[in-house]
C-alpha cells in the first residue's frame, strides 16, 4: 500500500519529519517496507526556468526554425534555436538551459547541451508541455501569462511540491489501514492528537430533477447501499493538482470524475462508482443476483460468464457492474458522459471475495472490500465525492441522497479488565494511559470502573471484536519497545520423547533423497470430487472455489496432481515424497493423522548408448519400502493383499494388527480423476504409527558372528491362495533363534501342475551366534521346517 506523507499532513498537524513518520508507523504495526522522495512530475522540473522572448528571426539556414533571444535572468541573453510555429517575441516561456535533464512524457530522458543547428549556436530550449511532464499537448511551446516572472524556477512557478512516498506491508486483519485517513488514525493515537476530516458541511442538493429508483434485492451481500445523481457535469482532464496527488501513489489519472472516486477511495478507504446515468435504462438501479451463465462485458472489454453467486449492480434491463469488483463496459463513464449516478456501498466481504477470486479479479475496491470496509464511511464518502466532482466537473446534486441500511451494522461490546491487560502485556500499564489510547484509537468507553472498562469498537475495527484484541491495540499504541525485557529468563526444563518426530523425518528424507526423490508440499485443501466417501470429509465452510472445498482425505491426489503438472511438461520421470495430514470426521469428531506418501512413475534409469530405459516397476516401490523398513528397525510385519480401492493391485503390511503401509499401482479411475496417463506406483504410510513403533525400539550392539551361516533350500508344491508371506510366518514362528533370513528364489504356475497349485523354491539362512552349527542341527531344524510347512500351509515338499 502507497501513503503520500503531504496527503497524511492534512489528516494531522504535525511537524514530524518524514523519517520520524516512518518510525512510528512501524513502531504501531504498519510495517513502512520503504520511504522515498517522490515528484509528481519526473524531474520534478529541475534546472527549468522562465524566460522572456525578446526577439525572434528567421534562421539562415533554415525555413522552420527560428533563433530567438530569451532573458531567463542571467547575466546575459540566451540565443536559443526554435522549431515551434507559435514561438513569438513578448511571450513568457519555460526554458531548458544548458546541463538540465529534461523529463518528456514519452521517451527516454536527454541532457540539453550547447550546440550547432543548421550552424546556429543553440544554450538551450524553449520548452512544450508534454516535454517536460506537464501535459500531452506537442502543438506548441507553452506560452505563460504575462505576470510570470523572469528567471524564477519552473518548479516554483508550478507551485511542485515534493512529497514522500511510504510503501507499508499491510496486513490482512489491518482493513482499517487501507486509506490516508486509516493511516493517519495510527499516528494520531501514537502522537494523542486529533484528526481533521475533509469539511463536507457545504453538501446540499440542488435539485431532485433526475431521480433514480434504487431496490435492493440481496440485503445479506449488500446491508447498505447509497447513491445520488450529479447533473450537468463536464467530463475532461483532471486539475494538475488532482493529477499529482494520485500520481504519487502510482494512481494514473483517466478524467476528473473517475479520479474524483479513485482520490476519495484513498482518502477514506471507501469506494466508490460512477454510472453513467443515461446508460441506467429504466432509472432503475437493482442490486441483486443475476441467473447462471449470464454473460457480462466488464471495462476491460473481457466477456464474462457470471455466477449465480456474484452480487450484480443491474438496470432495468441488464447488468451494469460485478457489485464491489469491476464496472461495466456500456455504463461507465465517458466523455459524453453529462450525468452520472454515484454509488457509495457497504458490500458483504465474503461475497466480493468469493466473485473477486472466482473472475480472478483484483481491483483497489475489492482489495477493500474482501478485507472489511466502515460502514459508517458510506455516507461521509459520498458527501465527499460529490463535493469534489461538483468542484472539478460542475454539475449540480439533481436527486435527493438514497440510503437504504435495514439493518445496521452494531458496534462491537467489549469488556475489559485492567487486571487482564496487565497479565498479557507483562507489564502495568497506568489506567489513565490505557484510557488515553483507548480514546485516541476512536473506541468508545460506554463506563469504567476501578476493575476495567465496558467498550464499543467502531464497526470499521473488523478485526478488534474480543479483549484480547484491544489489548493488542493498546500495546501497539504504549509501545512494544516500551516493555521492560528482564536480564533473567526462568523456565522449566522438560523432557520430550525420543526419538522426535523431526528426526525420523529428516532420516527418512535423507534416505529417499540419496535415492533420487524429490520433496513435494501440497495444499491440505482439494475438491470434494476426489473424495470417495463425502460423509466423512471435513469440508470448508467458506470455500474459496469448487476446488479448494475439503479438507483432504488421502494423500494420493495432491500426489497425482504434482504428477501431472509434471509430466504434462515433459518430465514424465517422477521420484516423489510427501509428510502430511489427512483429515476425516465422524460423528462429529474430527480425526486429524499424519502420513508419509511415496510416488514412483516413468523410468527408473534413463536410456543410455547401451543400455535401454527401464520402466518403474511395482518391485521397484516394493524395494524402497522394504528398505525404509529396514532402515527403522520394523521387522516382522505381516504381508497381505491390498483391499484399497484406490490400487489396481498391491500389498498391506501389517504390525500389531494395524495397517503400518499400503503400497501398489495406483488404480485407472483414480489416474484419471487427476488426468495422469501414466501408471503410477504410490505407498501409503501411517507415519503416527511408525512413531509409535521407533519409539519402542531398543538399540542393541552385538558382535558379528564367528561363525558360519548354513543355507539350505526347499522346493514345495502349495495352494494358489497360500502367499509366501504366510510360509515366512510359519518359518519364523518355527525357528526364531538360528533362521536369519527366508527368501523365496523360484516360482512356477502352469499346466503341468494339478490345478490350484503352484510351486515355490525357499532359501533359508541358519546361523548360530555361539557355535558352528553342525549337520545334525541343521537337519533338526529343516525337518521342524518342513513338518510345520505340511501341516499349517498344507505343501507338499520335494525330498
Amino acid at each position: 500500500m502507497k501513503i503520500s506523507y503531504n496527503w497524511l499532513k492534512e489528516f494531522i498537524n504535525t511537524d514530524k519529519t518524514p523519517e520520524q513518520i516512518s518510525t512510528i508507523l512501524t513502531g504501531t504495526g504498519l510495517e513502512v517496507e520503504s520511504l522515498e522522495k517522490v515528484q509528481a512530475i519526473p524531474g520534478g522540473l529541475e534546472g527549468l526556468v522562465i524566460g522572456y522572448v525578446k526577439e525572434t528571426a528567421q534562421h539562415p539556414n533554415a525555413d522552420r526554425l527560428k533563433v530567438t533571444k530569451v532573458d531567463v535572468g542571467g547575466a546575459e541573453d540566451l540565443q536559443i534555436v526554435c522549431g515551434a510555429a507559435n514561438v513569438a517575441a513578448g511571450q513568457k516561456v519555460v526554458v531548458a538551459t544548458v546541463g538540465t535533464t529534461v523529463h518528456p512524457v514519452t521517451g527516454e530522458p536527454f541532457l540539453i547541451k550547447e550546440s550547432k543547428i543548421r550552424g546556429e549556436v543553440s544554450l538551450g530550449m524553449i520548452c512544450a508541455e508534454d516535454e517536460i511532464g506537464l501535459g500531452t499537448s506537442h502543438e506548441g511551446i507553452m506560452v505563460l501569462a504575462d505576470d510570470a516572472t523572469v528567471g524564477t524556477a519552473a518548479k516554483e512557478y508550478f507551485k511542485l511540491n515534493d512529497d514522500y512516498m511510504y510503501e507499508i506491508g499491510l496486513t490482512p486483519n489491518r482493513a482499517d489501514a487501507v486509506s490516508h485517513l486509516g493511516t493517519a488514525r495510527d499516528i494520531a493515537a501514537f502522537l494523542k492528537i486529533g484528526i481533521t476530516k475533509p469539511d463536507i458541511s457545504a453538501f446540499k442538493v440542488d435539485n431532485t430533477d433526475r431521480p433514480i429508483e434504487v431496490v435492493v434485492e440481496n440485503e445479506a451481500a449488500s446491508p447498505r447501499y447509497a447513491g445520488l445523481t450529479i447533473s450537468g457535469i463536464e467530463v475532461k482532464e483532471s486539475p494538475q493538482w488532482l493529477k499529482e496527488r494520485l500520481a504519487v501513489i502510482g494512481v494514473r489519472s483517466i478524467n476528473n470524475v473517475v479520479d474524483a472516486t479513485n482520490y476519495v477511495l484513498h482518502d477514506l478507504g471507501q469506494p466508490l462508482h460512477a454510472f453513467d446515468a443515461d446508460a441506467i435504462k429504466g432509472n432503475k438501479v437493482i442490486v441483486k443476483n443475476v441467473a447462471e451463465g449470464t454473460v457480462f462485458k466488464t471495462l476491460d472489454d473481457v466477456e464474462r460468464k457470471l455466477s449465480a453467486d456474484d452480487l450484480m449492480i443491474c438496470n432495468a434491463e441488464a447488468p451494469m457492474c460485478i457489485a464491489g469488483v469491476f464496472g461495466g463496459a456500456d455504463s461507465g463513464v465517458k466523455a459524453s458522459t453529462t450525468s452520472i449516478f454515484l454509488e457509495s456501498a457497504y458490500f458483504n466481504a465474503v461475497s466480493v471475495r468469493k466473485t473477486a477470486k472466482r473472475h480472478g479479479l483484483k481491483t483497489d475496491a475489492s482489495f477493500r472490500f474482501e478485507r472489511g470496509t466502515d460502514p459508517d464511511m458510506v455516507i461521509f464518502a459520498l458527501k465527499r465525492a460529490a463535493l469534489l466532482i461538483k468542484e472539478i466537473a460542475g454539475g449540480q446534486i439533481s436527486s435527493n441522497l438514497i440510503d437504504l441500511y435495514p439493518n445496521p451494522v452494531a458496534p462491537f461490546d467489549v469488556d475489559l479488565s485492567y487486571s487482564n491487560v496487565h497479565r498479557l502485556i507483562g507489564q502495568v500499564i497506568p489506567h489513565e494511559e490505557i484510557v488515553a489510547i483507548i480514546k485516541a484509537l476512536d473506541i468508545h468507553i460506554v463506563s469504567e470502573s476501578a476493575e476495567g472498562l465496558i467498550l464499543k469498537v467502531p464497526p470499521y475495527r473488523v478485526d478488534v471484536t474480543r479483549d484480547v484484541d484491544v489489548i493488542e491495540e493498546i500495546l501497539r499504541i504504549y509501545g512494544y519497545n516500551n516493555i521492560y525485557i528482564p536480564t533473567q529468563v526462568r523456565a522449566s526444563l522438560s523432557a520430550s520423547p525420543r526419538p522426535e518426530k523431526d528426526t525420523v523425518q529428516n532420516l527418512l528424507s535423507d534416505l529417499l533423497t540419496a535415492n533420487g526423490f524429490n520433496e513435494i508440499m501440497s495444499n491440505s485443501l482439494t475438491k470434494s470430487a476426489y473424495s470417495s466417501d463425502l460423509e466423512s470429509a471435513v469440508k470448508i465452510l467458506n470455500p474459496l472455489s469448487s476446488d479448494l472445498d475439503v479438507m483432504r482425505q488421502t494423500m494420493l491426489f495432491s500426489g497425482l496432481e504434482a504428477i501431472a503438472y509434471n509430466q504434462n511438461r515433459q518430465n514424465a520421470d517422477i521420484r516423489f515424497y510427501e509428510f502430511g495430514k489427512v483429515y476425516s470426521v465422524k460423528e462429529d469428531k474430527y480425526n486429524e493423522s499424519q502420513r508419509f506418501a511415496i510416488f514412483m512413475s516413468g523410468t527408473t534409469a534413463p536410456a543410455q548408448w547401451n543400455q535401454k530405459a527401464t520402466a518403474a516397476t511395482f518391485y521397484n516401490l516394493k524395494a524402497i519400502v522394504d528398505g525404509i523398513l529396514q532402515k527403522l528397525n520394523i521387522t516382522d510385519v505381516v504381508v497381505e493383499d491390498t483391499t484399497c480401492k484406490k490400487m489396481a493391485y498391491g500389498l498391506n503390511y501389517i504390525k500389531n494388527n494395524k495397517t503400518l503401509v499400503k503400497f501398489g499401482a495406483v488404480a485407472k479411475d483414480a489416474l484419471k480423476k487427476a488426468d495422469v496417463d501414466k501408471e503410477v506406483f504410490y505407498a501409503d504410510f501411517s507415519f503416527d504409527q511408525i512413531m509409535q513403533i521407533v519409539k519402542k525400539n531398543k538399540i542393541v550392539y552385538q558382535d558379528i558372528s564367528k561363525f558360519p551361516a548354513v543355507k539350505r533350500d526347499l522346493s514345495m508344491l502349495i495352494d494358489k491362495g497360500v502367499s509366501f508371506g504366510q510360509l515366512k510366518q510359519i518359518a519364523q514362528r518355527t525357528e526364531r533363534k538360528m533362521l536369519k533370513e527366508i527368501s523365496v528364489f523360484d516360482v512356477y504356475e502352469g499346466d503341468k501342475l494339478p490345478a490350484g497349485k503352484k510351486s515355490y523354491a525357499l532359501s533359508f539362512i541358519l546361523q548360530d551366534a555361539e557355535k558352528t552349527l553342525t549337520d545334525k542341527a541343521i537337519d533338526a531344524i529343516m525337518q521342524k521346517l518342513i513338518y510345520n510347512l505340511e501341516k499349517e500351509a498344507g505343501a507338499l515338499v520335494r525330498k
